[in-house]
């Protein structure tokens, strides 16, 4: 959903004008001048005017990027669906707040609707303040975001494994990322244990994608892999999930790797100067044919063999296999994002990502600063040994079912098992699917965490 941004003072019949007291937007005709030094004389950080042209929305600013982001989704739900143009008049960061919030409150998946509602605007006019690199980044978050809602949006019906993998090839189509997906045959001449055991259940093969992307001005010697959770749709096996609330929205439960296909797509559309490599395992999780039981023994990828408590937390049996995988790059930093455990989701609902691993303090700033920039917000949470012990089984290395409490954490203290290197998890779980709509962030997939991870590699960039 690319929208043409074009660099000059032009007025359309819809406007907004971004200022404060002390400084008014720029270039405004004299009309709006009027209207502006008006509207400072009401006691109200925005007013809006409607005429029979059009609408125009004068905003007082805050040093707040996320209200501004909010007053640009307001806007999309008040301007008419058949407006063709609109002028942004303002500073360049408040120009990106607020269409960032248009933008992405614009998404719609209306691909099986007969009837679609379709909004006409293809061109935004912004004051010369705004930069051709600016509208350039903003269109490519807008776009992998909206990549990322609609892979999680799409029923199993249409994204099985093989398809998902197929979309994450066709990005690769426009960008320098490089695109390999192993199959079947392959996932079991490696041994992957665990993506194969929860992919016993299915008449579809499971996929292992590997995206990477390595610009020739890479800052980094050795890689940061993003790995994410790639499970098309988790019935919860023989350990069957309840309908209602629960199965119903499993569609959902790949939203770990809409997000990091998303970020490291939008890591190569703005070439960051990062070499970057994305893992995705991917399967559903169905009752069916062979399935994998409570009390199986599953051999994993790198060896160590685990006691199956639940087939529900399937996400960190395949998540394992993949992390395993990542020691053959030496990666400086794995990163993974899972909508992994309903324990995450009761713990901070869904206005916040849980973080935790072994990375140092400094990675962790670096990833709390970019959720604040983005208000994608994560929260640390404990990660001692203490909570690997919930995790050992008496007849294997391991078990996948910890005990009834803290289980985002015991889930993350398994997963690190598996990694060599500095590691940082994310539970997605609460953010990655809403219930409505709340401001830009759309019903249903919501793309969490792409912009959060982008951000996170944009200045972990700046920082090397």
């Amino acid at each position: 959903m690319d929208i043409s941004i074009t660099l000059d003072s032009a007025v359309t019949p819809n406007r907004v004008l971004l200022g404060t007291a002390e400084q008014a937007p720029a270039n405004l005709s004299s009309e709006d001048t009027r209207l502006w030094e008006s509207f400072l004389k009401k006691d109200k950080d925005s007013f809006e005017l409607k005429d029979w042209n059009g609408i125009v929305l004068l905003v007082r600013l805050k040093e707040d990027a996320e209200w501004i982001r909010n007053q640009g989704a307001t806007f999309r739900d008040k301007l008419d669906p058949d407006a063709e143009a609109m002028s942004v008049f303002g500073s360049s960061d408040a120009t990106f707040d607020f269409l960032e919030g248009f933008l992405l409150a614009s998404y719609q998946f209306d691909k099986y609707l007969k009837e679609k509602k379709s909004f006409a605007l293809n061109s935004v006019h912004c004051t010369q303040g705004f930069s051709q690199q600016k509208a350039d980044e903003l269109n490519h978050i807008v776009r992998a975001v909206s990549w990322a809602r609609d892979m999680v949006n799409e029923p199993v019906s249409f994204l099985t494994a093989e398809q998902l993998a197929e979309e994450i090839r066709a990005l690769a189509s426009e960008t320098a990322l490089h695109v390999n997906v192993l199959g079947k045959s392959q996932i079991e001449s490696l041994k992957m244990g665990g993506l194969l055991a929860v992919n016993q259940g299915s008449i579809d093969p499971p996929t292992f994608t590997i995206a990477e992307y390595k610009p020739e001005n890479a800052r980094n010697e050795k890689p940061i892999v993003l790995v994410g959770k790639g499970v098309v749709y988790d019935t919860g096996g023989l350990s069957l999930k309840p309908t209602p609330n629960s199965m119903d929205c499993m569609k959902s439960d790949m939203g770990g790797a809409a997000c990091m296909a998303g970020a490291i797509y939008l890591a190569a559309l703005q070439k960051l100067p990062l070499h970057i490599i994305a893992l995705i395992p991917a399967t559903d999780n169905r009752p069916g044919l062979n399935a994998y039981a409570p009390g199986d023994i599953v051999t994993m990828f790198d060896g160590t063999t685990v006691e199956v408590l639940n087939t529900d937390a399937e996400g960190r049996m395949i998540l394992a296999d993949a992390l395993a995988y990542s020691a053959k790059y030496d990666p400086e930093l794995v990163m993974d994002a899972a909508t992994l455990t309903g324990a995450a989701h009761r713990a901070i609902g869904d206005k916040a990502v849980i973080s935790m691993g072994n990375a140092d303090d400094k990675a962790f700033e670096t990833l709390e600063t970019s959720g604040y920039e983005v208000h994608e917000r994560v929260v640390r949470f404990p990660f001692w040994d203490d909570y690997l012990e919930e995790m050992k089984s008496t007849i294997a290395d391991l078990n996948n079912l910890g005990g009834p409490t803290a289980g985002m954490i015991t889930a993350g203290k398994f997963l690190e098992h598996f990694v060599n290197a500095p590691y940082i998890h994310m539970d997605i779980a609460g953010p990655a699917w809403l219930n409505k709509q709340n401001t830009y962030r759309t019903k249903g997939g919501s793309g969490a965490g792409v912009r959060l991870v982008y951000q996170f590699l944009k200045n972990y960039a700046n920082d090397k």
